[in-house]
């Protein structure tokens, strides 16, 4: 998109947000909302009206406002509901990031004590292995796409673990994952990701069957006891609960791996420092965060009662998307917000979210993150990029700020 297209647009479309033009200049289109449109009108196909939040405050505000819905149900009466945009939708969508409390508490404290401090610490060791083993594999070469080599590898294999599904099936994941964030009611994807969808829900059923008569002390066998019990978990909430936790379980982290690499690669001067003071990796992994956030744009929210903002009224059925990207850019809170500073003070990013939607796996990120770089700048002490930083590509993607590869030679 193209600064004369910019000013021109009155209403982004969902497609507009997805695209890759829109990814490579969305920190400038990002920074001219603050500054005179923080409210931004989206129009979003089969959803409806919808509004684009770029200021830190209002994301802060918005993401803990009981108004707003993750659970269109709770919004639309029985003959106001839509139709299903694909088949085998009630069978993914039924997990605690598109509900609400009670529900939401309730879905969440059935995985919660998985991803504690104790428990994500005892992953350490495993992680550090499975960093080294997959730098064993491209050592040699002195060559390596970070995301297929690395990145992606490294936290779908800790998920898959810690869920009991098997390694072998890792590369699947990855397509499933990307037809479920991809976010596009456009009839030829619709199709396309209904079918890859098909395929995730006929998955989910065999699995569940094994673990139905071989349960183990991993996660999804914990997630079926509940399941059984009656009380806890639906069927559809089972398949769905697993669905999240597969994909939530390594997309962010991927993300984060390849942008933190990118950042360093692209800011010379932060990489060495971080080379010359490895304690201060904590501390560059939150600026990471921030600076090329995971995350670029929330899942949807639903105006469940009619509010005003910036003296704009916001109608029941509105659809509202935090862009978690731009809050994290915002000149407000962050006074230096495009310069990439590893030893940033006060560093109150939101790339995680905010409130009760919080990502649960944020310590085990973190700890993947941190494990991976550490990892990766000792043994690869000479690491850079193969190319030139303008050849790197953004992928097309509503949710997310991805790469599509990253090469690096050591």
């Amino acid at each position: 998109m193209s600064s004369k297209e910019k000013k021109s647009v009155t209403i982004l479309t969902e497609s507009q947000l997805s695209s890759r033009a829109f990814k490579d200049e969305a920190y400038e289109f990002y920074k001219e909302l603050r500054k005179s449109q923080p409210l931004y009108p989206l129009s979003l196909g089969s959803l409806g009206k919808g509004w684009l939040i770029s200021r830190y405050d209002d994301a802060i505000h918005l993401l803990k406002n009981e108004k707003l819905k993750k659970n269109y149900e709770n919004v639309f009466t029985a003959k106001e509901k839509r139709p299903a945009l694909l088949k085998n939708e009630e069978s993914l969508t039924k997990h605690m990031l598109n509900s609400d409390p009670p529900d939401h508490n309730r879905l969440r404290t059935l995985v919660q004590k998985a991803f504690t401090h104790r428990m994500i610490l005892q992953l350490e060791d495993k992680i550090q292995h499975i960093a080294d083993s997959l730098l064993d594999k491209v050592q040699p070469n002195k060559f390596m796409n970070l995301v297929d080599d690395y990145a992606f590898p490294l936290p779908i294999i800790v998920i898959s673990e810690m869920l009991g599904i098997p390694l072998e099936d890792r590369q699947k994941f990855r397509v499933w994952s990307q037809a479920i964030i991809d976010f596009s009611d456009a009839p030829e994807r619709l199709q396309e990701n209904d079918h890859l969808l098909g395929e995730f829900v006929e998955y989910l059923e065999s699995l569940v069957r094994k673990k139905r008569r071989e349960p183990a002390g991993d996660l999804i066998s914990a997630l079926i006891q509940a399941e059984s019990e009656g009380t806890q978990l639906s069927t559809e909430e089972l398949y769905s609960m697993i669905m999240l936790l597969i994909v939530a379980g390594h997309e962010t982290t991927v993300n984060l791996i390849t942008n933190m690499t990118y950042a360093l690669m692209c800011h010379h001067d932060q990489l060495e420092k971080l080379r010359q003071q490895p304690d201060l990796m904590n501390s560059a992994i939150e600026e990471a965060l921030r600076f090329h956030s995971p995350v670029e744009l929330t899942t949807i929210r639903w105006t469940a009662e009619p509010f005003i903002l910036h003296g704009q009224e916001i109608k029941r059925k509105d659809v509202i998307i935090i862009s978690l990207a731009s809050a994290n850019r915002d000149e407000k809170i962050f006074p230096n917000a495009d310069i990439f500073d590893i030893e940033i003070k006060n560093n109150r990013h939101i790339a995680f979210g905010h409130g009760n939607h919080f990502c649960l796996g944020a310590q085990l990120a973190r700890l993947e993150a941190k494990i991976a770089m550490s990892t990766l700048l000792r043994r690869c002490p000479n690491i850079q990029l193969k190319g030139e930083k303008e050849q790197m590509k953004w992928k097309g993607n509503f949710l997310m700020r991805a790469l599509e590869e990253l090469p690096l030679s050591f």
